[in-house]
């Protein structure tokens, strides 16, 4: 592999150099050179840092990852929202959950009621534009937002060319609970059916790799939302033998590990590593039920928590020679910076008239610039949506949230107050409330911070959909 890359490396260098002497050259060799990037973009399920052994997990060793990491830029100050709806639907559309509706967790094949609708312009995702891009788009592995037997073809409207999906756990039909063994996936060509015998994951890699080939030679945006590590904790191909359920646990890290190599091999086979910018993140930290090692504490996921093992998590950027390598940047970023991102990256501009909360950290990830336009982050989608007469909604009006600097926390309440203060230089534990302190500085990051949560709207938005006839297994009032 090392070969490969030094040799098309040397093949640039001779272009360049009879380019400046002014010796013909064929044309495909320009328009090799000037393919826009591949995005792979990874984002595991439940994950935290606390697992993952270049952040300082002691309990696993993930060697893929911490290649990724040591060959590319690791983020010390990257947030998720604190679960999975919300995580899915600010990353899709570069909008806080308090702009989309999605500020509680409402998994829809599940409940039924709402779905994400893609004929309202706000819910706008950053695949359609990658389309409009030029690229050729794929995901695989967990959706969630949509039902699949009310909308078959919601990938396709999202903007996705191609994709093989867990459809979610659909009410009254058992059968689609499974995302491992025996696997119930959604794809074009074979609608929604279980794969008896087959572990989902392996089916989630081999369809984008499999998309790989077939678009090699086309700029691809693929989106792996792995049905990896989210419970329930099962024994992999490679630990069968694994019976408990720390065992079970450690097994699935090991296999995020796994694909994470095989899709990595993919690319250096395909002859597109160096122009495929590889993100690696997770949509919220472990579950409250796993408890491992972090630079020497013990400590219990934080899943649905107000705490940064929750809700900032690894976020790793890889690509040789396009990405500065052995980088490690407190710059700030969150899930709404990578729909904008994503654009930058492809040579595009956001659409002017597209409302969206992110920036791109493009700029940053490229070289370009030390750090990021981003002076605070935010945080918020905890707890579970509730069913009214008027359909979805937050628990309440205005949902709590935590926002965060390079130094400074808070926590908001459903109040709109600030209610909590830590300073995460000195204590990222966030044991220490500094409300009540008279030091300047800790007022001043109050004060801030309070000017931001002042400039929110007092009441969060509801979900964007069409009422439709209601089906058998929609959850009712």
């Amino acid at each position: 592999m090392r070969y490969n890359r030094l040799l098309r490396r040397t093949l640039r260098t001779i272009f360049s150099a009879c380019v400046w002497v002014g010796i013909a050259v064929p044309l495909i060799a320009v328009e090799k050179s000037s393919t826009k990037p591949n995005i792979l973009f990874i984002m595991v399920d439940d994950l935290g840092k606390d697992w993952i052994s270049c952040y300082g997990a002691e309990d696993i060793t993930t060697p893929n990852i911490d290649a990724l990491a040591a060959g590319g830029m690791k983020f010390h100050n990257a947030y998720s929202m604190p679960s999975c709806t919300p995580s899915r639907a600010t990353l899709l559309t570069g909008k806080y959950p308090w702009r989309n509706g999605f500020v509680n967790h409402w998994d829809v094949p599940r409940w039924g009621v709402v779905y994400f609708d893609w004929k309202k312009k706000e819910n706008t995702t950053f695949a359609r534009l990658m389309k409009e891009l030029g690229y050729a788009t794929c995901a695989a592995g967990k959706w969630q937002i949509n039902d699949f037997r009310i909308e078959p073809q919601a990938m396709k409207k999202h903007g996705f060319d191609d994709w093989a999906m867990w459809t979610g756990f659909e009410t009254v039909n058992p059968v689609s609970g499974e995302r491992y063994q025996d696997a119930y996936i959604n794809t074009p060509t074979g609608g929604s059916r279980a794969y008896t015998g087959k572990f989902g994951p392996d089916i989630y890699t081999d369809h984008l790799i499999n998309f790989m080939r077939q678009h090699k030679d086309e700029p691809m945006c693929l989106y792996y939302p792995m049905a990896l590590v989210h419970p329930p904790q099962v024994s992999t191909p490679d630990e069968p033998e694994a019976k408990i359920h720390i065992d079970k646990h450690k097994a699935m890290v090991r296999y995020v590990d796994k694909l994470v190599g095989r899709l990595v091999s993919a690319l250096d086979e395909l002859g597109i590593r160096e122009r495929t910018i590889v993100i690696f993140t997770t949509d919220n930290g472990t579950v409250p039920g796993v408890t491992g090692t972090l630079n020497g504490l013990r400590v219990k996921g934080a899943k649905g928590t107000a705490e940064e093992l929750d809700v900032c998590g690894p976020f790793i950027v890889n690509c040789p020679g396009i990405v500065p390598e052995g980088v490690e940047t407190e710059a700030l970023t969150d899930l709404s910076d990578l729909l904008p991102t994503f654009i930058e990256l492809g040579g595009g501009d956001t659409p002017e008239d597209l409302i969206i909360d992110g920036t791109s950290i493009a700029p940053l990830i490229l070289g370009k610039e030390k750090d990021t336009e981003r002076k605070w982050i935010m945080a918020l989608g905890y707890g579970t949506a509730r069913l009214t007469e008027n359909g979805v909604r937050g628990e309440t009006d205005f949902e709590k949230r935590v926002i965060r600097d390079k130094r400074y926390k808070v926590w908001v309440s459903r109040e709109k107050k600030v209610v909590r203060l830590h300073d995460l230089k000195k204590d990222p534990w966030e044991k220490v409330n500094l409300l009540d302190s008279d030091l300047a500085a800790h007022k001043a990051a109050l004060q801030k911070f309070q000017a931001v949560v002042d400039s929110l709207p007092d009441k969060d938005a509801h979900r964007l959909y069409e009422p439709r006839a209601s089906n058998p297994w929609d959850q009712k009032l």
